[in-house]
């Protein structure tokens, strides 16, 4: 079925991990083999070749890089000047992947129905390029206020004001604290430009601090539910209902720590945590018990967000193996319009009512 994965960073895993993502899964482990930089080497789940595979004609994707303050003591870039050079190699990236013909960039309505088209044509998927719409996970990078309409000349139609600890536009997951002017300022920007906001990582003040001041449309990439796994990463059952009555879709998260309680991050293990797909299918159904419909939940796997199989669900060997999340909401009871829904149309529902 065709597919649409609302967040993946497939920049970052090409330039800073160094991933030629125009090759299999396979190939890109094997290449690894040895390497121990990252601690999810040899485990990479998602290449270009693997989500024609599992039928991913779309995907979200992101430029991320994050400015730290001297006292931060998260990995990133001393300046937003740093920051910004850095997403702007990701840009590179990107637009050097469509001149291969690998990739297409889609800004529009119109270029939305015509990708969808082709991805539905009933051909082989082997050649056909893989669409992308430009998000930035974190707005760190945006220097100030003018380099937002730049981004948007490139592409840029999707933004997350935080990404994890403090930002200097809002506070991301594990920190807290309001918005400010600064951030009020970037969503009236957005908003003029149409640039969706995506609530995934803002802390809950800035998250209803956004919903307050923020007017156009509203999406949660991929986060999963607080009910379920109790961390503010997770939205609470009434910032679901209010992303649900801002018509917002959220993408279910295949990141363990995310699907199941008690995870310790490099200590445990898929199987031993019983951490299987079905486990992110548990999230969309209590998303959908609160929505009262399934018009509100889609995939947003964040698969080889710095992590690989390592942290994912032990059922996945590959990206393409979300292909079995349709049987699996059918045996719950979901309609096969429903499953469609969750797979592409809720998404493509958003993006044709966002970009009308």
């Amino acid at each position: 079925m065709f597919t649409i994965d609302a967040h993946l960073d497939l920049s970052m895993n090409a330039l800073e991990w160094n991933r030629d993502l125009t090759q299999p899964v396979e190939a890109i482990n094997a290449r690894e083999k040895g390497m121990t930089d990252k601690t999810d080497r040899g485990n990479a789940t998602v290449s270009l070749p693997t989500l024609r595979k599992g039928e991913i004609g779309l995907v979200v994707a992101t430029q991320i890089a994050r400015y730290v303050a001297p006292d931060n003591p998260l990995p990133g870039w001393n300046s937003p000047e740093q920051a910004w050079a850095q997403t702007q190699g990701q840009l590179a990236w990107y637009q050097a992947m469509e001149a291969k013909g690998e990739m297409v960039q889609i800004r529009n309505k119109k270029q939305l129905n015509e990708h969808v088209k082709l991805w539905k044509n009933g051909e082989p998927n082997d050649k056909k390029p893989v669409g992308y719409i430009l998000s930035l996970e974190g707005a760190d990078s945006i220097v100030e206020l003018s380099y937002l309409e730049i981004a948007y000349e490139n592409g840029l139609r999707a933004l997350g004001p935080a990404h994890y600890g403090p930002g200097r536009y809002a506070q991301g997951t594990d920190a807290s604290g309001p918005l400010g002017e600064s951030g009020r300022a970037l969503l009236k920007e957005m908003e003029r430009l149409n640039i969706i906001l995506d609530a995934t990582h803002l802390c809950d003040v800035c998250f209803w601090e956004a919903l307050d001041h923020f007017n156009g449309h509203v999406w949660a990439s991929h986060n999963n539910c607080r009910a379920l796994v109790d961390h503010n990463r997770q939205f609470s059952d009434e910032m679901i209902k209010a992303l649900v009555d801002r018509g917002a879709v959220i993408g279910g998260a295949l990141d363990a720590w995310m699907m199941v309680p008690g995870w310790i991050r490099g200590k445990s293990l898929p199987k031993e945590m019983d951490c299987d797909l079905e486990k992110v299918v548990d999230h969309m159904d209590h998303i959908c018990q609160i929505a009262g419909n399934a018009n509100h939940i889609g995939i947003g796997t964040d698969l080889d967000g710095a992590y690989g199989r390592e942290q994912s669900p032990y059922d996945l060997e590959t990206i393409a193996d979300i292909a079995r999340i349709p049987g699996m909401l059918l045996k719950r009871g979901y309609t096969e319009e429903d499953v469609e829904k969750v797979m592409h149309k809720n998404w493509l529902r958003f993006l044709n009512e966002a970009w009308s």
